[in-house]
């Protein structure tokens, strides 16, 4: 244990490309004992971990999670930081390095641990960590951190008031492209060809090991992600899910205890995030709506279960633009990730009038901005502006609810060849030119 230790430098891969969260992690390791990274297999966390580590455990290695399941210790010890990869294998980790860091006086920097689902057995688990191992949430990569967007209109300087016009050339098909291949690090550099394979072996994964490690039926996983697939970027009821899970020649429907089980499985996997209807201050709760959004965590996750590919979708532009809100999702939240404030969220904004706005990012300090997601830059019209504007007026008309301006209404698209400010100060940002 800690054998691969590499004294006075960190066990960085050679090849390793930088991500939005690395300087967000810098700051954890020195306000903190201990940081744990959290997200979905294969998004690139043990890189990013090892990028920051000097030493390392690997609990998918027989011996090390054998030493583990004996003495939890034992996979603490190393160069610091120390990095315990794949800790939920062992959930009494997690105890062990909380007094692991109380021990050393909570000394800011000790431990990384790594963890792609949320322990089965997590009633082994009796203290929270709380201020003395933070969170770090990572996703799949961006198109900014896989060198698809140029970055230059940054998400956190758009909350500083800040913008200035950039150009890029994007084609629907570019988009197409983006949402089949998904921001895996594993198919960077690799042809369409080959990149289109790694989500459906992704989805096989998953179904062939992780959820049966949860006591889950993989058949019932998979129909469930198809259902959550047909009704991407949506607020399906439960009943809608189960309906469409529907099988057999009498169209059995499981029960919406059993969705909702399945549900919180897929959301221990980092596999699934929720859009919660958002709530401006002061106003009436039954007014607003409040059914989450289900959005999977990258856009190739339901192009793989729904068997598409991007000349297929060239000729379905509903469902391509369903993928592209998911990317765009994705990706606001890579960018947020970047940001401090534990209380900085995306919601979306529907009320009982039919106003809707697709996309609000709020930051714990309570600025605030609006988007709208268009596949293509012609949807940019003069009616759907009113529309950002009327939610606007609407939110911060009355003087009794006190709600600040925005920091901005934005148009994030995808087809598009440059960013800019309409006359009414509306912006328009193609999604190849945003970055954190």
């Amino acid at each position: 244990m800690g054998g691969q230790d590499m004294p006075g430098g960190t066990l960085t891969p050679a090849d390793y490309r930088r991500r939005v969260v690395d300087g967000r992690l810098d700051k954890l390791l020195r306000a903190f004992g201990a940081v744990e990274i959290v997200g979905p297999k294969w998004c690139g966390k043990t890189w990013t971990a090892l990028s920051r580590s000097r030493s390392v455990d690997r609990l998918d290695d027989a011996a090390t999670f054998d030493a583990a399941t004996n003495d939890p210790s034992l996979v603490l010890m190393g160069e610091e930081p120390h990095l315990v990869d794949e800790w939920q294998d062992v959930p009494q980790v997690w105890d062990a390095a909380r007094r692991h860091v109380d021990d050393n006086a909570n000394r800011k920097g000790q431990l990384i641990l790594t963890g792609s689902a949320v322990p089965k057995d997590s009633g082994s688990i009796h203290h929270s960590g709380t201020g003395r191992i933070a969170r770090l949430r990572m996703w799949p990569m961006s198109l900014s951190e896989s060198g698809q967007s140029t970055g230059k209109v940054s998400l956190s300087r758009l909350f500083a008031g800040e913008f200035e016009p950039a150009g890029c050339t994007t084609g629907i098909e570019d988009v197409a492209g983006w949402c089949c291949r998904g921001g895996w690090p594993a198919s960077l550099g690799l042809d369409d060809e080959f990149a289109l394979e790694i989500p459906g072996e992704y989805i096989k994964s998953v179904l062939d090991v992780n959820v049966p490690k949860l006591n889950k039926s993989p058949e019932t996983t998979r129909d469930l992600m198809r259902a959550l697939a047909v009704n991407v970027a949506q607020a399906p009821k439960y009943k809608t899910l189960a309906a469409d899970m529907a099988y057999g020649d009498e169209r059995r429907e499981p029960d919406v205890q059993t969705v909702k089980s399945y549900l919180e499985m897929l959301k221990k996997l980092y596999l699934l995030t929720d859009l919660e209807g958002w709530e401006p201050p002061l106003r009436a709760k039954s007014r607003v709506r409040t059914k989450p959004k289900r959005y999977f965590v990258d856009p190739s996750l339901p192009a793989a279960v729904l068997g598409t590919a991007p000349g297929m979708l060239l000729r379905d532009t509903q469902t391509l633009g369903d993928l592209f809100e998911t990317l765009c999702v994705r990706d606001l939240n890579v960018y947020l990730s970047a940001m401090p404030g534990a209380g900085n969220r995306i919601a979306y904004y529907r009320d009982d009038t039919g106003l809707e706005v697709d996309i609000v990012i709020e930051l714990s300090d309570g600025r605030w901005g609006a988007i709208e997601v268009k596949l293509s830059d012609l949807k940019v019209t003069d009616e759907n502006a009113a529309k950002l504007k009327a939610f606007r007026d609407k939110i911060c008309g009355n003087p009794m609810a006190q709600v600040r301006e925005p920091e901005f209404l934005m148009f994030l698209t995808g087809r598009g060849s440059k960013a800019y400010r309409r006359a009414d100060g509306i912006l328009v940002v193609p999604i190849a030119t945003l970055g954190a």
